[in-house]
Formats: structure tokens, C-alpha cells, sequence
């Protein structure tokens, strides 16, 4: 039987991408090296990181008709990922971020949304077909709230489970988290939307008040903690030596979506994602970075 798909709604950014010794602070200038332009943006990172991983994938966002979105839209189908709902809109600028990576593998990014801004309620109900027949919906916060709202309710009314990666943090109606199943934040995410600087697990619990069922708190080299139904608990990551932190929170999600959609529980689906972000961070780049199933289920303990 075929199995229903991953929809992921989110942002296409072109990945402006420079290395460096080390970030510069304010009014400095460092200098780089390495540059590279890759299709990035944490819609299109999460589904490559998805379908890379075994999962069937369609997308939900906007391009604009430049170099950058052609490109964004050959990478997504090269991955085989389905693009049928990336519109390309003419005159607009593709998103664009610009990331400089130091050498312990932290990252500092700039975004400019471009055509990203552009995804409205229309374009998502010509998808919501798609949505209701899907295993899991997913989006982030580099999308207008509005739709990624209205692609929510579209799901809730079919029994679509939501998969919210609310990155970057805003002020969320408390409606939009109560119509959310598993929600992913990280730890400066997580703070920004409890209002609180507790530790992991009471930020955890916190959030899950708000109406999740289930919450994710990722903690970078620290792990992760979950809270759900049955309590609250911290999982270690596993311990690597890091290049590159970009995409890595963005191959946790995708990684945890696939395996959602295979039907595993979340811790072990969690697990499954840690393994899959911490082969990334070990590489350079977001996508490029991503690991396949066979390199996760190589790590899997035995």
C-alpha cells in the first residue's frame, strides 16, 4: 500500500553561504572564505531531509521566476520531492539567506523573504486536497502566519496530524498551538514562547499547557527533551565532533516526519531524528549535509 505523503508548507531561500574564523561582532568585518550559493530555507531543507530519508513528500510554497527558483524547484524534484503546489511568481525575488558559518560550526543568518511572503490562503486551498489525504502536515514560521494557519485548520478538519517547527519564534495565537500535535522547538524558541527561562523540562511542560499534545524541545549537542501524556524525559544526543551546525534542526524535523509517517512512537522516532541531525553536523552545509536511511539505520543502536 502506498503510504500517505508528508506535506511540507514552508520557505525556498537561496543559501548564500561564507565561512569564516569566526562571526564578526557589530561593525566588525572578518574575513571568509569558501563561498558557495545553495537551494536552502527551512520548508525546502525539511522536505529534502524527508524524502532523503525514505519519506514521500510533497511541498506547499513560492519561488520567483529567477535563477534561484529554478534552481530551488531542480533540487526538490532531484530529491523527489513533489512540487506541484510550488508556485513560481513573476517579478518576485526568490528568499534569500545569508549565513556565515564559523569554524567551531556555529552559524549566524540573515533572511530576506522574497516570494516567500507571497504564499496566501488561495494557493494553500489549492492544495488542500492534498493536505487531507496527507500523513502528517508540517510547517515553520518563515511563511506568513496566516496561511500557515489556514493550511492547520485545513488539517484539523480531516484529522491531519500538525508538525509545528516554530522557527523563527514569534508571538503565536494560542489557537494556532492548541491545533498542534507535536511541536519542535529549540531552546531559545522554546523560551520566546513560554516567556520563561526554565530549564528544558519545565519549558517542555510549559508548552505542552498550551495545547500540543506532544513537545520537542532540541537542545544542540545537550540532546532533546520530550513532554507528553506520559511525563516528561531528557534524551542524549549522540556525541560527534561538529563541522556545520546549519540544517541541522531542519534534518531533526524532516527525519522525525519520515518517521511519524513509518507509524513508530515519538521517542523512538525522536531518536531516529537525532541520529540523522547528528550525521549532518558533522559535514559541511544544510542539505548537503542530510543523511540517507541507510547511513541513520547504520548509527541505530544494536
Amino acid at each position: 500500500m502506498t503510504k500517505k505523503p508528508i506535506i511540507v508548507l514552508g520557505s525556498v531561500n537561496a543559501d548564500l553561504m561564507l565561512r569564516c574564523e569566526r562571526l564578526p561582532r557589530p561593525g566588525e568585518t572578518v574575513h571568509g572564505q569558501d563561498f558557495e550559493t545553495v537551494p536552502g530555507g527551512k520548508g525546502a531543507n525539511q522536505a529534502v531531509a524527508a524524502a532523503r530519508l525514505g519519506g514521500r513528500v510533497e511541498f506547499i510554497g513560492c519561488v520567483g521566476d529567477d535563477a534561484f527558483g529554478a534552481a530551488a524547484r531542480a533540487t526538490l524534484e532531484r530529491e523527489g520531492v513533489v512540487t506541484t503546489h510550488l508556485r513560481a511568481l513573476a517579478g518576485v525575488a526568490t528568499g534569500i539567506a545569508m549565513i556565515l558559518v564559523e569554524r567551531s560550526g556555529q552559524n549566524s543568518i540573515a533572511l530576506a523573504a522574497g516570494a516567500n511572503a507571497c504564499l496566501d490562503a488561495a494557493q494553500v486551498d489549492d492544495a488542500a486536497a492534498a493536505i487531507a489525504g496527507a500523513a502528517l502536515l508540517v510547517c515553520q514560521l518563515e511563511s506568513p502566519l496566516a496561511a500557515v494557519q489556514h493550511a492547520i485548520g485545513i488539517a484539523r478538519r480531516h484529522g491531519v496530524p500538525v508538525l509545528l517547527n516554530p522557527a523563527p519564534a514569534q508571538p503565536l495565537p494560542p489557537a494556532l498551538l492548541a491545533a498542534v500535535d507535536i511541536l519542535v522547538p529549540n531552546e531559545s524558541e522554546a523560551v520566546q514562547l513560554s516567556s520563561a527561562s526554565l530549564d528544558s523540562a519545565a519549558m517542555a511542560s510549559a508548552l505542552r499547557s498550551l495545547g500540543p499534545e506532544t513537545v520537542v524541545v532540541t537542545l544542540g549537542g545537550e540532546g532533546i527533551c520530550i513532554a507528553d501524556r506520559r511525563g516528561v524525559r531528557r534524551c542524549a544526543a549522540p556525541r560527534v565532533q561538529p563541522l556545520d551546525t546549519t540544517g541541522a534542526g531542519d534534518t531533526f524535523i524532516g527525519a522525525l516526519a519520515v518517521a511519524l509517517q513509518d507509524g513508530v512512537d515519538i521517542d523512538e522516532g525522536a531518536a531516529f531524528a537525532q541520529r540523522a541531525a547528528a550525521i549532518s553536523v558533522t559535514r559541511a552545509g544544510a542539505m548537503a549535509s542530510m543523511p540517507t536511511r541507510a547511513e541513520c539505520e547504520s548509527q541505530a543502536p544494536r
